[in-house]
């Protein structure tokens, strides 16, 4: 019997070759999407230049060369994205701003989703008071656009790449929150659930081991869909000069810096706009892929 054989059986004899199959069959159903795969690649390339932008990147993006002779050039074969009004390599400062980037989205999804979800599913299992009290909570959240919100506690907790952070995260989570409580809804009442509390089992490990499982594929997509969001936060943040500050190669501080160029040297502000678009535009494409593939309502 082949790998492909044994992954693919109707009749796995363990559970890890259960789950393992599943696995495989989700990414032979993710392949077949050309333009989920075309998110993953950019997804995957943004995460090679975080990983490689000491390595790879050919100046320093925090120090620049003669101000007098390389002052906003054009793009050309030594600066293949041009020179910002310090005389700093673009291309440089694009390549390590890509470790910013990449740390926002991580950290915003590592304090957002668990939020969302305790919230949710504490919100939908329970029910009552508890789940009015949560909601009407997410609401007050709801009700404000997220930059707005992001606005208000970067103003509160100061300017800087970190607060920028918890500033975001603490805006993404009502969404999560919302479709978690949606899921649990559906689900609390099942056979098995009432089998787990027959059997003693408390509220916390029914809520952990069996509810939130079910909720995580929903929630991980919705996460991935709302990257764009989160990197255009904080883009917005940093060009309002509330997000990570100067000198740190922020993709949306460089398009701030380059604004009063943009009619004589368009390329100080394009470029880093160009790499905000090309990330955004990659992980809609993959959240909408693992939509496809992850959605139980979509599977036939």
């Amino acid at each position: 019997m082949t790998r492909s054989e044994w992954l693919l059986t109707e009749h796995p004899r363990s559970r890890r070759q259960a789950r393992l199959g599943q696995a495989w069959r989700t990414w032979l159903a993710f392949k077949e999407n050309r333009l989920a795969m075309l998110g993953l690649a950019i997804v995957l390339t943004l995460l090679a230049l975080a990983v490689l932008a000491p390595w790879i990147a050919p100046h320093n993006p925090l120090t620049g060369g003669d101000l007098r002779t390389e002052r906003l050039l054009p793009p050309s074969w030594a600066h293949p994205m041009g020179t910002d009004d310090l005389a700093r390599d673009i291309l440089s400062r694009v390549i390590w701003g890509s470790q910013l980037t990449l740390m926002v989205v991580a950290l915003v999804a590592l304090i957002a989703t668990p939020i969302g979800l305790a919230i949710g599913t504490t919100a939908g299992y329970f029910g009552g008071w508890i789940d009015t009290v949560l909601m009407r909570v997410t609401d007050i959240f709801l009700a404000f656009p997220r930059l707005i919100l992001a606005l208000a506690f970067v103003a509160a907790l100061g300017p800087g790449i970190e607060n920028a952070i918890i500033a975001i995260a603490l805006t993404s989570w009502p969404p999560y929150a919302r479709l978690a409580r949606a899921e649990t809804l559906t689900i609390r009442n099942s056979d098995f659930i009432s089998a787990a509390r027959l059997q003693g089992a408390s509220h916390l490990r029914i809520l952990w081991g069996h509810v939130t499982p079910l909720c995580l594929s929903s929630v991980i997509v919705r996460v991935t869909l709302d990257m764009a969001g989160i990197i255009l936060t904080a883009a917005g943040l940093g060009f309002l000069g509330l997000g990570a500050q100067p000198p740190q190669p922020e993709w949306g501080a460089m398009i701030a810096g380059g604004r009063r160029f943009i009619i004589d040297h368009w390329w100080v502000a394009t470029m880093p706009g160009l790499a905000i678009f090309a990330v955004s535009l990659g992980f809609n494409l993959l959240g909408d892929g693992l939509r496809d593939v992850l959605d139980p309502k979509a599977r036939k």
